[in-house]
């Protein structure tokens, strides 16, 4: 990579330097707010950490002589752990200066600046005296000046007013100053409330809105907020990837729209005058590079995109051809605004410029003509049976990594046990990228000598297939197909994956939706993933024919009652029926809470616990251990402890769990 890399204690991987300006919370001096000019991580946990560093916190020396402790020198320590820094009074010191002798500690944030006095006689804003206090981190007093919360930096209080607290930062201001950004003339310090009321109360530098105090020139009606006037950003910028001549910040608000991203501005651009180009700061020095969760291969910025009418595979807005972005060199129609990635969360924040590809792993070894060695049962050779699309095999024989029924698709099977898998299945990728998570998923097979199943986190269903694994996130292999560029038959229009808290329901179920979800963007449309799982056919009794799923109808003539349950079934809700025999059945119903566990599979569970997934087709339902109703749905848990007693849905498991193992009955247990 072009950028040289530094080794310093304050972090445990190498950092590398960046002209990114990013909104942070430094992690060296905890100081937060825009970083230009800094460092940053290049591992995936880190950037999701939201790892980055001032250039002059890992440009400090090990070793500094400190006015506050003249007596001996101080060493950088990366953890010096529940201590408490001898100025500011903080304790907890993730990195900081420690006396070996001693033991005196101050933190990296109190190490960059003066010695704070004791007293300030003569304070710009308060009329007494003021003297410095150590707070404890259990009480942070509110700023009189800028009405935040006195967090980790120097306090002062005055002892002659009753609750009056100032930072050392704000207490010291001027009530006039020279900035750089305002060069024509003086700015003021004025509270927002003594503005007029069509003054300017938003920052022309940053673009946060001032809720207490600011800098504002009335001539200009120029505003900027009390962070950009102690840490304004550079007048310059140089950075030939992002543009090839100097850039100059134009502090004032002006329409544009951004060279890199393509996106409207309303503030405070970086320009090349020579070539009218005009870039918002937070698009400099962008990644060139990355991988996000929306895309299976790398995507790098170009500087100009230069095809149709292409929409972002992000946000899903117009992508400006004449702008720049992030192309795939193998999906030619797949287009990112160069924004998006960090705007929406969606990288990973690996800068893979200069890494080689990964190779891809394949999920089996082909050994001859239609017969492969498979990574989830490689003791025994898979042989790939060929259908012509008549043949339906028995109605018990599922798929091990979807656990859905076989039919006539085509499969690979083993010949010495009753292994099988689809071959859409069987070519499941070893590593894939899924929207629920940053970091990639790696695809697990169970371990068929101590079955296990689990809950997906997308669809919350029980499964006891395939799944793909990051960070702890399961996801079934179900919830692992979904793809944004697929159209759906149950949809007119595309559907996107959202994660956000809501008070919306299902379309299908009606149930309220969990926070990853499937939108619309064209219409009022939201699903969720159990339902966006659904099978488009089940199969009921063996003298009615295949039921197919039916998306609601909007404008219902008649009544429609489950044949199992009995009970009225909305018809603008999704449901199964056949236009043969006329039968109609709720989804709840037909599948239940385990129709995607392995039937006659023994699970194993706390250890002594036998559980077994029976399917419900005897002449006689059993009684529920927990609800003492009959069991209804096409399966029920027969669990061995060492009584025998059956469970009929997952709220009577978690229940029957509770009372079992004097657990509070509120906590969710998984199978």
């Amino acid at each position: 990579m072009e950028l040289s890399a530094l080794k310093h204690p304050i972090h445990k991987h190498l950092l590398y330097p960046s002209t990114q300006f990013l909104f942070a919370d430094c992690e060296g001096c905890r100081v937060g707010g825009f970083i230009y000019g800094g460092y940053r991580c290049n591992e995936s946990k880190c950037y999701n950490d939201s790892v980055w560093f001032h250039k002059e916190c890992v440009e400090s020396p090990l070793e500094i002589n400190h006015p506050c402790h003249p007596e001996h020198p101080l060493f950088f320590t990366e953890q010096i752990g529940w201590k408490t820094c001898h100025l500011c009074g903080v304790e907890y010191i993730r990195g900081g200066y420690c006396c070996a002798i001693c033991g005196f500690v101050i933190d990296m944030a109190c190490s960059l600046k003066p010695l704070p006095p004791p007293v300030i006689e003569h304070p710009m804003f308060h009329e007494h005296s003021l003297v410095r206090t150590k707070k404890t981190v259990y009480a942070y007093p509110l700023c009189k000046i800028c009405n935040n919360g006195i967090n980790e930096e120097h306090a002062y209080e005055c002892l002659t007013c009753r609750d009056v607290n100032f930072h050392l930062d704000c207490v010291n201001q001027s009530r006039e100053v020279d900035h750089s950004s305002h060069s024509s003339h003086v700015l003021e310090f004025f509270t927002s409330e003594s503005l007029l009321e069509n003054a300017e109360k938003t920052c022309i530098l940053c673009g946060k809105e001032s809720k207490h105090v600011l800098y504002h020139c009335s001539k200009c009606n120029f505003s900027i907020c009390f962070y950009c006037k102690r840490n304004p950003p550079p007048l310059t910028v140089e950075h030939t990837k992002t543009h090839k001549h100097k850039l100059s910040l134009l502090a004032r608000r002006v329409s544009f729209t951004c060279n890199v991203c393509g996106l409207q501005g309303d503030r405070s651009p970086y320009a090349c005058i020579e070539c009218s180009f005009l870039v918002h700061r937070e698009c400099i020095d962008l990644p060139r590079v990355i991988n996000i969760n929306r895309h299976d291969h790398r995507i790098s910025l170009t500087d100009h995109i230069g095809r149709g009418n292409l929409k972002c595979g992000v946000c899903h807005k117009s992508v400006d051809q004449y702008c720049g972005g992030y192309t795939c060199s193998i999906c030619p129609d797949f287009v990112v605004h160069s924004s998006c990635p960090i705007k929406h969360n969606v990288w990973d924040g690996i800068e893979l410029e200069g890494i080689p590809e990964e190779e891809v792993i394949p999920p089996f070894e082909v050994v001859g003509d239609n017969l492969i060695k498979h990574f989830s049962h490689d003791h025994h050779i898979l042989r790939l049976e060929s259908t012509d699309g008549t043949t339906t095999r028995d109605e018990k024989t599922r798929c091990e990594a979807c656990v859905s029924h076989v039919y006539s698709d085509p499969v690979y099977s083993c010949e010495q046990c009753d292994f099988i898998l689809h071959e859409t299945c069987a070519n499941l990728p070893m590593k894939k990228r899924l929207p629920f998570c940053n970091i990639q998923f790696k695809l697990s097979a169970p371990d068929m000598d101590s079955y296990k199943a689990f809950e997906c986190d997308a669809c919350k269903t029980i499964f006891s297939g395939f799944r793909y694994v990051a960070g702890g996130i399961n996801i079934d292999v179900r919830c692992g197909t979904f793809s944004e560029l697929e159209s759906y038959d149950f949809h007119d229009h595309p559907i996107y994956y959202t994660h956000k808290n809501n008070y919306l329901r299902c379309r299908a179920c009606q149930r309220h939706l969990p926070l990853d979800m499937l939108t619309c963007y064209d219409c009022d449309f939201e699903l969720d993933f159990r339902c966006f799982n659904l099978p488009r056919v089940v199969k009921y009794k063996d003298d009615v024919p295949p039921l197919s799923l039916c998306y609601g109808e909007e404008d219902p003539s008649g009544k429609y009652w489950c044949d199992i349950c009995e009970g009225e079934t909305n018809p603008k809700y999704w449901f199964y029926t056949c236009s043969h025999s006329g039968v109609t059945l709720h989804v709840q119903c037909v599948l239940g809470d385990f129709s995607f566990l392995m039937p006659r599979r023994i699970m194993q569970y706390f250890g002594d616990w036998k559980i077994e997934v029976v399917p419900n087709n005897h002449c006689s339902r059993p009684f529920c251990a927990c609800c003492q109703y009959r069991c209804i749905g096409p399966f029920f848990l027969k669990i061995s402890n060492p009584e025998i007693i059956y469970i009929c849905s997952r709220k009577c498991f978690r229940r029957q769990l509770s009372l079992l193992i004097h657990v509070p009955s509120g906590k969710i247990l998984h199978v």
